[in-house]
């Protein structure tokens, strides 16, 4: 790893959540910031927004544009805009003008789970965030070792965040054997970490009762209960699996007026349409 990659992930430490806005002042200074995050982004020790740059027509989906109109199996609009791929060949989203842009993601979404289109993602232009993932986390707690024929310069700024990451991290999951350790005895930190995913469900009920959010409580209001002792991802995984087997219902914020860039960075990002940011309860 060189110099101005272990700089960008220890300036990312900083960071609530270790999450931030790739245009932030605090990455104003670091050159070629975008192949530096693509680079890491490869490794999967960061991770980053993603918008679609092009789509292309498969198969399939020339296929059915030569079925008769009324026994093709899509919307009216959905036609449109696979024609519109179809006759291009490979378009970029925004030369489709025939429905508005929110509706074409949703569009080329249920387009693409049929298997009718493909999409080329890439980082997003505008507002891209970029944030620590597990990997990344696991990479400099347990695995980094500094080049020893290297010199890095390192701010105490950085070597700050490095510091109270370490003790962040290493305070929640501390190693499961020890000296002074008891095997029969559980501690107590390992049994808060062990949280199963009908106790977040009934910290979901619990804070939506607290909170009187009516059965849509905002995420951020779940990750300061639980994290830590959970990692963001950990969290964001449980409720996934919480959403799969039909639990809970988690839905996109319309209006961000209310919130702050805290709360909203909270949410869980979407390859398509806006953050994951309300939890139901089913």
């Amino acid at each position: 790893m060189d110099t101005n990659e272990l700089k960008f992930l220890l300036k990312l430490l900083g960071f609530s959540n270790y999450r931030a806005g790739l245009s932030a002042n605090a990455f104003s200074s670091f050159k070629g910031k975008d192949k530096i995050c693509r680079a890491l982004g490869d490794r999967e020790l960061v991770d980053y927004s993603r918008e679609i740059a092009t789509v292309k027509i498969l198969s399939p989906g020339q296929a059915l544009l030569k079925l008769p109109p009324g026994q093709l199996p899509i919307t009216d609009k959905e036609r449109k805009v696979l024609e519109k791929i179809s006759s291009a060949g490979k378009i970029a989203p925004s030369k489709i003008t025939s429905v508005k842009a929110a509706e074409r993601d949703a569009i080329f979404k249920t387009l693409s789970e049929r298997g009718l289109i493909e999409t080329e993602l890439q980082r997003k232009k505008n507002g891209a965030e970029v944030w620590l993932t597990e990997r990344g986390v696991e990479f400099l707690r347990d695995d980094y070792t500094p080049n020893k024929s290297s010199n890095p310069v390192i701010s105490q700024e950085l070597l700050g965040n490095y510091l109270r990451f370490l003790r962040k991290t290493l305070r929640v999951k501390p190693e499961t054997e020890s000296i002074l350790s008891i095997p029969t005895v559980e501690s107590s930190v390992e049994t808060i970490i062990n949280i199963t995913d009908e106790e977040i469900l009934q910290t979901i009920e619990k804070l939506d009762k607290e909170l009187g959010t009516q059965n849509y409580l905002p995420i951020f209001h779940l990750r300061q209960k639980l994290q830590p002792p959970l990692s963001r991802d950990e969290l964001d995984q449980a409720l996934y699996r919480l959403q799969k087997n039909d639990l809970i219902e988690l839905s996109t914020l319309l209006d961000p007026t209310p919130y702050t860039t805290e709360q909203l960075n909270s949410g869980i990002p979407q390859n398509i349409g806006g953050s994951l940011f309300f939890l139901s309860v089913n």
